[in-house]
């Protein structure tokens, strides 16, 4: 699967030094077919910054949102690596997060709890099947490693007769000042989505 996001990201790549956007073999680059290969939670992505285009090799899981092409090639340019703090937060601890997510930018987690109600041990398999780390957080929880420097944890609490099931997502704080808001959204909405999607892995 192909798809497209804003040229301008692709300007800028054609402009960078690729033993910069590859330092410490975060990414590989093959300069005859002037394409970057970056892994992202499991995938292997290509970006080919000649005809403005990503693809996903990888035939293991549903096609990503939309929305996490354009994490991808964000982080592709981030000028430097992401140093993790081992500090959770959510996105409302994010500055100007409060007024951010809310809305159209609201994270859609209801399709993780939708998905899964009080069936806890279907969330702790699905999270484990997409490589979750057990977190002794809520009533479930699991750490995913998105990249080798961002890491996000999405947290479970089964419903009753008063409240219904609730997921969570947290991101470690270091993501706060490299990622802006919609970056940290589009992120957070594949992990909706993939969490939450219907296709068996």
């Amino acid at each position: 699967m192909a798809t497209y996001v804003d040229h301008n990201y692709f300007k800028e790549l054609a402009h960078a030094i690729p033993a910069d956007i590859c330092r410490q073999d975060r990414c590989s680059y093959d300069p005859a077919g002037k394409i970057y290969t970056l892994q992202l939670w499991g995938d292997e992505y290509i970006i080919d910054w000649t005809e403005g285009k990503i693809e996903r090799s990888g035939l293991t899981m549903p096609p990503p949102h939309t929305f996490f092409y354009l994490f991808v090639i964000y982080y592709l340019l981030l000028p430097q690596d992401i140093q993790p703090s081992g500090e959770w937060i959510s996105e409302k601890d994010l500055p100007g997060g409060t007024t951010f997510f809310r809305g159209p930018h609201l994270l859609p987690t209801n399709l993780i709890s939708d998905r899964f109600a009080n069936d806890l041990q279907g969330f702790c398999e699905r999270s484990e099947k997409l490589g979750g780390t057990p977190l002794k957080l809520a009533d479930a929880a699991f750490s995913f490693t998105i990249t080798r420097d961002i890491q996000i944890a999405v947290l479970y609490w089964t419903g009753d007769e008063e409240f219904p099931a609730e997921a969570k997502i947290l991101y470690d704080k270091s993501i706060a000042e490299p990622l802006p808001l919609d970056i940290v959204f589009a992120l957070a909405f594949e992990v909706c989505t993939r969490i939450g999607a219907a296709e068996p892995l």
